[in-house]
């Protein structure tokens, strides 16, 4: 049975030990999860660092544990891939983040399109502490050791200048017929590219026009396969790919 996971702040991390003072991981940890003194359970500091530590004390005020392992994050992608996605209706944007989160995504930028059906960005705002916590959620599940940014919503003229920062940025345009993004991450695979940004649309996908600037932009226009996905299904099986290939593939 895996141990159970929880981020602590780096100036509650000492030499021998370790204090968790966030009030919902506190309950979680003894109300939830039951844990006693004497457990052992592992802690990230959600830089760079992990740590097995033993329970010493558990209170309402802060939970404390003394250190009998630490050591660099096991579980991190060597490449950082930032999703920028575009809204799609209802609740799927949770499940998107979910298993991005799993797969190993860095960060998470929600995007306004034309095709989005919503438009108010506040109503959009409203939901960034629920999307982060879902982050934050998913991230202790698979035991991760970092939290992945859930970013402020966007548009697509500020990704068109932001995604300059990377060393590679993929659209996935369900109308590329030429080039796919096994070809593409297979050819850039030699350049070792550390950061990988990904654009997907939401339901509907771009437009002509969406697509020109982007492409025109830098991002390299790809295709997910003969099919034509879902949304949170586009977003998930590019991540997917993404890791096979960069992280996986030829080890």
């Amino acid at each position: 049975m895996s141990m159970s996971r929880f981020f602590a702040d780096k100036k509650n991390i000492y030499e021998d030990r370790i204090e968790i003072t966030d009030r919902e991981d506190i309950k979680h940890l003894s109300r939830v999860l039951r844990h006693r003194i004497g457990d052992v359970i592992e802690i990230s500091d959600n830089e760079s660092m992990e740590y097995e530590i033993e329970l010493t004390g558990i209170s309402a005020e802060k939970v404390i544990g003394r250190i009998i392992k630490a050591q660099p994050f096991e579980r991190e992608p060597r490449v950082r891939v930032t999703l920028y996605q575009g809204i799609p209706k209802q609740s799927k944007m949770e499940l998107i983040i979910q298993k991005s989160v799993e797969l190993g995504v860095d960060a998470v930028l929600p995007v306004f399109t034309s095709r989005t059906v919503v438009q108010d960005r506040g109503h959009f705002d409203r939901k960034s502490a629920r999307w982060q916590k879902i982050a934050s959620e998913a991230v202790k599940q698979c035991r991760r050791g970092i939290a992945p940014k859930i970013g402020p919503v966007v548009t697509l003229d500020e990704v068109r200048m932001i995604m300059a920062e990377n060393d590679l940025t993929l659209l996935c345009y369900e109308d590329e017929k030429q080039t796919t993004i096994k070809e593409v991450l297979r050819k850039e695979a030699g350049n070792h590219p550390r950061k990988i940004g990904m654009i997907i649309g939401p339901e509907g996908g771009f437009s002509e026009s969406e697509v020109r600037k982007l492409t025109e932009a830098g991002a390299v226009s790809v295709s997910l396969g003969k099919t034509v996905l879902r949304v949170e299904t586009a977003s998930v099986a590019a991540l997917a790919m993404i890791m096979y290939e960069m992280e996986l593939s030829g080890e």
